[in-house]
């Protein structure tokens, strides 16, 4: 299990749908990374979960935050498969990428969910800039925290790995705010 503002380990993924090939987290380093674990008959997941993760694909621009959902599967092994996952994808027009977590070999528990601790679905991971564990969220979380939450670590600086030096990451006209005010750039 990983802890809080640690590096967030590897995808263990079976599976991609939505992308034309698989996606490493350490590529997306530079973005803000919302993990989604859902099952597809999990009522929580289809009710706010996944709506949730639309609404943040939607809002957020792709060059900021990167939405990757995860299909975390520990019951009902026979119905969601990937082809049924592929189906449910297309109906409830999933269009951000996808991945089918690796199923485990001696438990229920996939590889994917079991290395960042996962407690069950929907789980709501969210990994700033540098690739660490900001947030571990089992269950429904509010809408406005999230985005919040979300805009929190669009706004942070980075360390580049390079110069060890900070840069900032506000596109040009969008200013920055800090805890007294809020300019504009």
């Amino acid at each position: 299990m990983t802890n809080i503002n640690s590096i967030a380990p590897e995808l263990q993924v079976t599976q991609w749908f939505n992308t034309q090939r698989p996606i490493t987290l350490a590529e997306l380093r530079g973005r803000v990374v919302v993990l989604h674990a859902f099952q597809m008959l999990c009522p929580g997941c289809v009710s706010h979960g996944l709506p949730q993760a639309t609404a943040i694909h939607d809002i957020f621009p792709a060059e900021d935050v990167a939405v990757i959902g995860i299909h975390s599967v520990f019951e009902h092994h026979n119905a969601m498969t990937p082809l049924a996952l592929e189906a449910f994808i297309h109906e409830y027009r999933i269009r951000f990428p996808v991945a089918v977590d690796r199923p485990s070999t001696t438990g229920t528990i996939p590889h994917t969910m079991e290395a960042f601790g996962m407690r069950g679905t929907p789980t709501l991971i969210l990994l700033d800039r540098q690739g660490r564990i900001r947030l571990n969220h089992f269950g429904r979380m509010d809408d406005m925290r999230v985005g919040a939450t979300i805009g929190q670590l669009v706004s942070e600086a980075v360390i580049d790995p390079y110069s060890n030096q900070y840069s900032e990451h506000h596109a040009a006209g969008r200013g920055g705010c800090d805890d007294e005010e809020c300019a504009i750039s």
